[in-house]
């Protein structure tokens, strides 16, 4: 199990494109990586079945905890076929997670600055943003979570980037998903046969 040291930052269209110039200058370009993603935010994890459209994988995360929840993610994946997407989901929704589901697809396009892995996003929930991630091995001290946050924080900084503060993003998750629930309600309602 690896641990995913990781910190969002979201800014408009203008600031999107002028981040992935200067990381086209300045940073190792590790290309697009589109993904189709059904999560499920479970109490205290998030558990994610990704399709990943531009490399033609896909695989299964279980996060140990959710955005604004702490910077470090506890993290455990394993590779799917990419075909096995549609039947994972119907086991997750089966077992139970289907209320939880939440569906999305990610432009994405991952870059590499001073060893933190970038990826410039654009999704309908977050619009334009962008995750700063160091991964460490299981078992990393605590002093080692504390540099690569430091490392991340600066690697943002140097970009202009302003990075969300914890009570932000649990603000921003929550009222999502305070939406997407209200949203699924409506929908039920539409479908249900009038009596």
């Amino acid at each position: 199990m690896a641990v995913e040291i990781e910190m969002r930052a979201r800014f408009t269209k203008e600031v999107y494109d002028q981040l992935v110039t200067r990381l086209k200058a300045d940073g190792e370009d590790l290309g697009p990586d589109d993904k189709h993603i059904y999560f499920y935010v479970l109490p205290d994890q998030l558990l994610k079945v990704t399709d990943n459209t531009a490399a033609g994988t896909a695989k299964i995360t279980l996060k140990g905890s959710k955005i604004g929840q702490g910077a470090a993610f506890e993290e455990t994946e394993f590779a799917i076929a990419p075909a096995d997407v549609p039947a994972a989901v119907k086991v997750f929704n089966a077992l139970g997670f289907e209320a939880a589901m939440h569906e999305a697809f990610t432009f994405r396009h991952n870059f590499r600055l001073d060893d933190v892995e970038i990826a410039v996003k654009w999704s309908e929930a977050w619009g334009y943003h962008a995750e700063f991630e160091v991964l460490l091995e299981d078992g990393a001290s605590d002093a080692t979570r504390v540099e690569a946050e430091a490392k991340i924080t600066d690697v943002a900084t140097t970009l202009g980037m302003t990075l969300m503060a914890e009570q932000e993003m649990a603000d921003f998750t929550a009222a999502f998903e305070a939406a997407e629930k209200e949203r699924k309600e409506r929908q039920q309602q539409a479908a249900a046969p009038i009596r």
